[in-house]
């Protein structure tokens, strides 16, 4: 189960990456068609459908990584049992917040599916198609966010980083 979960992890991540690159080519894609003298409809558009894809796919990635800024103000100023406490609160928290926001996200594709919701854009997208990127990477993001509850409960470490790495010390 490990293996598979740590899999999802790193495959949101990549396609993550692949959104960012796809926000890239349709930025590029809109100024050469100003440049060259055509229209290239809804560039814009889906640039911004990339960003957000992009934006919640790699969040459980980036969480699996330790990458996510802290706050540790209070918990450097308390003991090992009490900050234990806190991250299992701040966790329980953080699965409830992301459950639903994974929830209403898969509903809102479900919902732009059935209505036949297009966007406002020249284009006129099936929304659900770009909502897509969104609920999938908040349904990853609760599933990480379980997975690192589960791990505080029993006592183990979290942000399993590559073998040398260490995460960004943003705190």
């Amino acid at each position: 189960m490990r293996k598979f979960l740590d899999g999802m992890y790193i495959g949101a991540g990549y396609l993550g990456a692949l959104f960012m690159i796809g926000t890239l080519l349709a930025i590029l894609l809109g100024i050469a068609s100003r440049e060259i003298g055509f229209f290239a409809r809804g560039t814009d558009a889906y640039a911004g459908y990339c960003m957000a894809g992009a934006s919640f796919l790699a969040l459980a990635h980036t969480l699996k990584r330790g990458e996510h800024i802290r706050v540790t103000l209070i918990l450097q100023h308390v003991g090992a049992k009490a900050r234990h406490g806190l991250d299992i609160f701040c966790h329980v928290a953080g699965v409830f917040l992301s459950g639903a926001l994974a929830w209403f996200s898969l509903r809102l594709v479900w919902q732009s599916y059935t209505f036949h919701d297009i966007s406002q854009g020249n284009d006129a997208t099936p929304l659900w198609i770009p909502q897509i990127g969104m609920a999938v990477g908040a349904a990853v993001l609760f599933v990480a966010l379980a997975d690192d509850l589960v791990l505080l409960l029993r006592g183990e470490t979290l942000a399993k980083l590559p073998a040398g790495a260490a995460p960004a010390h943003i705190e």
